[in-house]
């Protein structure tokens, strides 16, 4: 069947119409047939199941009552009436209430008359009640096997009273089900069809919606969940396999001079074991004739810079030059310092190019890079400007690469006939199923290994009233001669409210920690940069012990001297936040501290994040249960940008399930790599259908 009927607009549905589909498209984004197909319900009812009125708990969530009609009565203001029906069981009482379209209901109701009750309690006032409740007479004839399991779906309250409820959005699906020119065209091969044992996609579709068992429902979400899995995965590797086969990369075969002298006469440690796998990865990627493009994953403080250094001395060795790009200046600034102080003595031209560099510098900077003194190029988003052009540009390097747009970094990599190499750094640690399907297409290494020496940070939980304690403990510090972190929460609602809560903490401590015997640091993300550089310089130079900030020192510069993070209101933050502010500590060698100041209210996933937080500094581990608690889409900011807009698969849940989509995707790549023979013909035009669509997972990295 040609793909029409399900690109069929949606107001051509028998019950919808044009105003429903408008509120349709304005509320869920339900534009047609096919995205009407692909609502799925997000929980099901067991239709045979009633529970008894005392057996609702707090968590009840939908249930189904059989009980009597007892009384009816209509409650409150003439012009704000609410319509209160009690209904009874053998255990006990429920009061249902209506709020609109009382007239209605009103006469729907019949006194002493048994009813069958759908619908989700509230406590109010100590009695269990359900508001606006699904309302059937009971009837002898036995369900069809069909209708026992009961799809329900998300709602809006503006849909509701349009009268598409969940019960109303399932009449929808239902007529586009019972549509004579209902049919679903198969995307996947027969041979994974059996191969992994999968229904067919008409069948899965039915069964999602309407369920002819609970075995059939399983079994159509196993179906669908890997079609969704699956497709990303193969548009990923498809587009990994092209890269290889198409994009020559420049070929480093030499380890010279710069590399070996810098190895065995300037660096002061020896690399950990992860390093210099990480190393080799790199290398042989480098030598491969391919473009490499390598995602390296590593926690605060695991020596991601160093393998980028040693990364860009291997291109030198080749005669080629490097460039880093770091988000913010304060970050490129720093890895300049460091940078340039490793290389001391290695005769290597190191620069830096950021938004504030003076024009005579800049000019200097952009005639070195054409004729090739300047090496190496450190900076910011000022790097991708049309008139800075490299004689030999071979490798790009990019900090922290999410907070880079994909039109910003491409410019990077058309500075060149030959694309450089690309190797992306990130501290933010990835969980592998989002690593699998948000960076599928990159080539993975991981640093997971601490250099010696480094002790693990202690992070403690305290409440409010403990500030006392915490102040003693910070003078305690000072006096020891190490310097302290106080950041206050960022509220993304309100800048006003933000500032006047840093102000008012910064006139706290100053009072706390009076001058002339302390000098306190405030750094925020409504100061002008020059402000914030001068400011950090203090604590830098250790002109201030403290530093009262807000988020914008999660990405900053590395003091090894600090060794306290204090982060007040602690429940206000993400997983990932909390752990970008503690690297900020721990990273000298002396002990470290990071103190989480709460309320004692806290809700139960706030709890979850602090005692994570106290339980483990290990990054990988972390980040898994951010994404249990989030989800993909919050936690990479990727629903904004439609990339993981999963419609059913959950990449936490469904972990097992990705991994057979992947393995099976690179299989068929491996074999066929167009998809151009005609066994895969149906995968590669599904994969058009989704370029159609606008699902391009090519444009992630």
């Amino acid at each position: 069947m040609a793909t029409s009927f399900l690109e069929t607009p949606i107001e051509y549905l028998k019950g919808v119409g044009t105003a429903r589909a408008d509120m349709l498209k304005k509320e869920l984004n339900l534009k047609t047939f096919g995205e009407l197909l692909t609502y799925f319900p997000f929980r099901y009812i067991d239709r045979s199941k009633f529970y008894r009125i005392d057996e609702i708990k707090d968590d009840s969530s939908y249930i189904q009552l059989k009980a009597k009609m007892v009384r009816i009565q209509m409650v409150g203001a003439p012009h704000h009436q609410r319509l209160v029906a009690t209904i009874r069981d053998e255990s006990g009482e429920i009061d249902l209430i209506w709020f609109q379209g009382v007239k209605w209901v009103l006469e729907m109701l019949t006194p002493q008359q048994e009813y069958i009750v759908f619908g989700k309690p509230t406590l109010f006032n100590g009695r269990w009640n359900i508001a606006h409740p699904d309302l059937e007479i009971p009837t002898t004839q036995p369900l069809p096997l069909s209708e026992t399991v009961r799809p329900i779906y998300n709602s809006t309250e503006k849909l509701k009273s349009k009268g598409l409820d969940f019960k109303g959005i399932g009449k929808l699906v239902k007529n586009l089900l019972l549509n004579e020119k209902f049919a679903i065209p198969e995307n996947l091969t027969s041979e994974i069809l059996q191969n992994l044992r999968l229904i067919n996609r008409q069948e899965a579709f039915v069964n999602i919606h309407y369920p002819q068992s609970y075995d059939l429902l399983k079994k159509a979400q196993t179906r669908l969940k890997f079609e969704e899995l699956f497709f990303i995965q193969l548009r990923l590797t498809k587009q990994r396999s092209g890269r290889l086969l198409k994009l020559d990369g420049h070929k480093f075969l030499k380890i010279g001079n710069y590399v070996n002298q810098f190895y065995h006469h300037h660096l002061t440690f020896e690399l950990t074991n992860a390093q210099k796998r990480v190393i080799r990865e790199i290398r042989a990627d480098l030598g491969s004739g391919h473009q490499m493009n390598r995602l390296l994953q590593g926690d605060v403080g695991s020596g991601k810079t160093l393998v980028a250094l040693m990364t860009m001395l291997i291109a030198l060795d080749n005669d080629y030059q490097s460039c880093l790009m770091a988000p913010t200046e304060i970050l490129a600034r720093q890895h300049f310092n460091t940078i340039s102080l490793m290389l001391t003595g290695l005769n290597v031209t190191v620069k830096l190019l950021t938004g504030t560099s003076k024009s005579a510098e800049r000019r200097a900077i952009l005639a070195g890079l054409k004729e090739g003194d300047v090496q190496l190029l450190i900076g910011t988003h000022a790097l991708i400007e049309e008139n800075v052009q490299f004689r030999h540009l071979g490798l790009v390097v990019i900090d922290e690469q999410h907070r880079f747009g994909v039109a910003q970094r491409a410019k990077l990599w058309e500075k060149n006939i030959i694309t450089p190499h690309i190797l992306v750094m990130t501290a933010t640690p990835i969980p592998r199923t989002l690593a699998m399907t948000f960076y599928g297409d990159l080539d993975t290494s991981v640093i997971d290994e601490m250099p010696p020496g480094r002790k693990a940070i202690v992070t403690r939980h305290v409440y409010e009233p403990d500030h006392g304690k915490i102040f003693n403990f910070i003078r305690e510090k000072i006096r020891e001669g190490r310097q302290v972190y106080i950041v206050y929460p960022l509220i993304q609602e309100s800048e006003t409210l933000d500032l006047k809560n840093l102000n008012d903490g910064y006139q706290h401590i100053v009072t706390e920690f009076p001058a002339p015997q302390y000098a306190v640091s405030m750094v925020h993300g409504q100061m002008k940069q020059q402000e914030k550089e001068a400011e950090m310089k203090r604590f830098l130079e250790n002109k201030t012990q403290i530093m009262v900030a807000t988020t914008v020192i999660e990405v900053g510069v590395d003091i090894p001297n600090a060794s306290v993070m204090i982060i007040e209101n602690a429940e206000r933050f993400g997983l990932s936040q909390l752990h970008q502010l503690r690297g900020r500590v721990g990273r000298g060698s002396d002990q470290s501290y990071c103190i989480l100041i709460s309320r004692y209210e806290l809700s139960a996933e706030a709890r979850k994040r602090i005692a994570t937080m106290v339980r483990t500094t290990d990054g990988f581990e972390i980040a898994e249960t951010d994404l249990q608690i989030r989800g993909p889409g919050d936690l990479q900011g990727t629903q904004q940008s439609g990339i993981l807009d999963l419609r059913i698969a959950d990449l936490v849940k469904d972990e097992k399930i990705l991994k057979y989509a992947r393995n099976v995707a690179t299989e068929i790549i491996q074999n066929d790599p167009g998809l151009s023979k005609n066994e895969n013909a149906i995968l590669a035009r599904h994969l058009l259908l989704m370029d159609r669509n606008q699902q391009n997972w090519g444009l992630i990295s």
